[in-house]
């Protein structure tokens, strides 16, 4: 039999029983990560890695586009699960891989790169060998909902060296993974529950018939309410739908606890630093976020890396670039775009607002007054703009929209021009 080392081993378990996840839920599907897997580690093989931080991501999100376009094509706002979900993380995985190896690269010559000197702690110096990758890429704890982790995460924790130095000495006092992995485990079972229930109490579409029939929002009885009752009701709708995020990513955390790969390592005096890396979100930072900042650093945490490290400083800090870049990834319903287009226009009115209104009205206090205003104000606005994301159609969204009277989009209009006029407070003396 072939002796493979220990940390082979891993990495082999781990790409068979990613795989055998695959097809047991999404069925002989799961051939298509294995193709652009193999399709990604070939370029990485023949093409330099300056090149290949360009034609992978361009590889990468063609191959998604095509899944996307191929699935609303023939099931057309269906919500079965194919191998697109799977592949969306895949997408995330080889398009920072792809910027990992040209950091690594950048980073051994002593070139001088700002960006590489940003995620110089996630650079990879050489590429993988092939079951390293496979098992990466076929990760049994991201392989169908993220999250999408840095490679040099995932390969400490299987060669050991996330705890162990090179003699086999630990670098400080291992921590139990048992409550790390029960906790989220616990938590994504309650979560479970409440979309549950909450979902079957406010439904957003209609449950007889979600891809053809009117969604709630939008039925003749709906409409005939106050919009501050159908308002009232897509919130609460919203609410409950997010409970499902959250039980698939609290699921996959625990997942990845419990063999160490949610582990951040040991600071310089041996104290473990925390379990952050397979965190994808934070339910009360995400539901009492203060502005769009800190809501959108709060889910999806490693879509958000992704988009901030491999999208947002390599464009130049160009907003409109990351969000086109998130709605691409999701797929092509008009709904996303009506989404993330606008979420621009929340980014310009807060970035004003902390000019000008926080040195005013703000004391620093956590709850104090203009901190339960901008917590209100963010979830009002927000939960109106993301309406289109969950409908997905464009008549549906644009008849939930007009009934509203875009009045979430010249809300933003209007603040924007009157802060806008507001001479810029002083800045405080030293």
């Amino acid at each position: 039999m072939l002796a493979l080392p220990n940390g082979k081993i891993k990495h082999l378990f781990s790409f068979i029983l990613g795989a055998f996840l695959l097809q047991f839920t999404i069925g002989i599907q799961w051939i298509h990560q294995l193709i652009s897997s193999m399709a990604v580690y070939i370029i990485f093989l023949v093409l330099p890695a300056k090149t290949a931080k360009t034609v992978v991501p361009v590889f990468m999100m063609l191959y998604i586009t095509a899944g996307h376009l191929h699935r609303q094509y023939i099931n057309y706002l269906g919500w079965d699960m194919d191998f697109t979900g799977p592949q969306m993380v895949l997408t995330m995985k080889l398009y920072s891989l792809a910027y990992n190896l040209y950091d690594g690269e950048l980073l051994n010559k002593g070139k001088e790169d700002r960006a590489a000197k940003k995620c110089a702690d996630v650079s990879v110096r050489s590429l993988p060998g092939i079951i390293e990758y496979l098992g990466y890429t076929f990760c049994f704890a991201t392989v169908l909902a993220g999250p999408a982790y840095e490679y040099k995460f995932y390969e400490n924790a299987c060669d050991g060296s996330l705890l162990y130095d090179k003699s086999g000495k630990p670098k400080g006092k291992i921590p139990s993974q048992i409550w790390p992995t029960l906790r989220p485990l616990l938590g994504s079972l309650l979560c479970l529950g409440i979309f549950v229930v909450g979902s079957g109490m406010y439904p957003l579409l209609d449950p007889a018939d979600p891809q053809n029939a009117d969604p709630i929002l939008i039925t003749a009885e709906m409409l005939a309410k106050p919009a501050f009752v159908r308002y009232g009701y897509s919130w609460l709708a919203l609410f409950f739908i997010r409970f499902k995020y959250y039980f698939a990513w609290m699921n996959a955390e625990g997942a990845n606890n419990i063999w160490y790969a949610g582990f951040e390592g040991f600071d310089d005096n041996g104290k473990p630093k925390g379990w952050e890396v397979s965190n994808n979100i934070d339910v009360i930072q995400f539901e009492t976020a203060p502005n769009l900042k800190t809501l959108s650093a709060a889910w999806n945490k490693k879509t958000a890396n992704w988009l901030a490290k491999y999208v947002y400083i390599r464009t130049g800090g160009s907003l409109f670039a990351t969000y086109g870049m998130s709605a691409f990834w999701h797929g092509f319903y008009p709904g996303y775009y009506m989404f993330f287009m606008s979420v621009p226009l929340i980014s310009f009115c807060e970035r004003l607002g902390r000019k000008k209104l926080s040195p005013r009205f703000d004391n620093g206090s956590k709850w104090g007054p203009y901190a339960i205003v901008t917590r209100v104000v963010t979830s009002l606005i927000v939960q109106y703009m993301i309406q289109p994301f969950q409908l997905l159609a464009f008549d549906w969204a644009l008849v939930n929209w007009k009934n509203y009277y875009f009045a979430g989009h010249i809300a933003c209009v209007i603040f924007y021009v009157l802060v806008s006029s507001l001479p810029s407070p002083k800045k405080k003396e030293a």
